[in-house]
């Protein structure tokens, strides 16, 4: 049948590289979007601290009508995304859309298991510890929202207003996501469910460290995973050691023509971009080579290009 052979013919076109790609990304959102679900359900929720972005505003629906998380969660969603798919498009979107599927159902089933019989949410660190839940539960949310944002992924919710808005206007990611989310944590003043006017403003003031924490973890593993660092070596035995580092560890090198100021002799100079988990196998075949070696390494901001981070808009 001509569909058939069309298929299969989609299929062989597909990069064996390019698949395995788009699974590890999708197989590492997913591993992301299990241990937000582990943060939320057991820590975030129970105590009542109110976060930001569609889980925050979630929270808020639920403690005053007692509709789902995954509820809400899903039908805001769905709402932004058939208005950020006529933006947008598919391909912008597609992790997000599955990422907001996965999540939804994680919900559902990670709040059912801290429901007891009686219908209320169980107290995994005990009574009065909603400080102590706060910094465990935003630290897993941070470290999970890290692995998502780092293959590529997206929870959908205030990413998506902010793609939009960062699209038509002047206005960054980062800037639109903060205050969104300050909106929606200080809209629990109005809120009775949350109790009187003092407990109203702990759980603002809570859900505003929660945003700083889980934002603190978030940068702090990006910015550590993302680390790159330039090394500049200067050696006569220039040639052994650019080499090594080209065969032993499949990375690009570029030898630069420079000449001494107070000698006058040309010398070249390895410039070298890694990632700073390579560093020490980079320190150890220059101290093999040659331990007399004159090494600067210095810290960038960010590197792009093939190897490294892709260029993006």
């Amino acid at each position: 049948m001509w569909w058939h052979n069309k298929l299969f013919k989609k299929i062989g076109q597909i990069d064996p590289n390019v698949a395995w790609s788009t699974f590890c990304d999708y197989f590492w959102i997913t591993v992301g979007l299990a241990l937000y679900t582990v943060a939320y359900s057991a820590f975030l929720l129970p105590y009542k601290i109110v976060g930001g972005g569609v889980t925050g505003l979630a929270t808020i629906v639920f403690y005053a009508s007692d509709i789902p998380v995954d509820y809400t969660y899903l039908v805001i969603n769905a709402l932004l995304l058939g208005f950020a798919l006529w933006i947008l498009g598919w391909r912008f979107l597609a992790k997000t859309i599955y990422a907001i599927g996965v999540l939804t159902a994680m919900l559902h089933f990670g709040v059912s298991l801290v429901t007891d019989d009686s219908g209320a949410l169980i107290l995994i660190l005990g009574e009065g510890q909603e400080f102590m839940a706060l910094v465990v539960g935003c630290a897993i949310a941070g470290l999970a929202l890290s692995i998502v944002f780092l293959h590529n992924g997206s929870t959908g919710g205030s990413d998506i207003i902010a793609a939009i808005l960062n699209k038509y206007k002047n206005f960054s990611m980062g800037t639109g996501i903060i205050a969104m989310d300050f909106f929606i944590i200080s809209s629990s003043l109005f809120v009775p469910q949350f109790g009187d006017m003092v407990q109203r403003v702990q759980i603002v003031v809570f859900g505003l460290i929660s945003m700083f924490v889980e934002t603190q973890v978030l940068d702090m593993i990006m910015n550590r995973r993302r680390s790159s660092v330039q090394f500049l070596i200067f050696s006569e035995k220039y040639q052994e050691i650019a080499n090594a580092i080209g065969i032993r560890m499949d990375h690009g090198v570029t030898i630069l023509d420079g000449h001494g100021w107070y000698t006058g002799k040309k010398r070249h100079v390895l410039c070298i971009l890694a990632r700073n988990t390579e560093s020490d196998q980079m320190f150890r075949i220059i101290k093999e080579i040659d331990p007399q070696a004159f090494v600067s390494q210095s810290r960038v901001i960010g590197v792009y290009g093939e190897g490294f981070d892709a260029i993006r808009h």
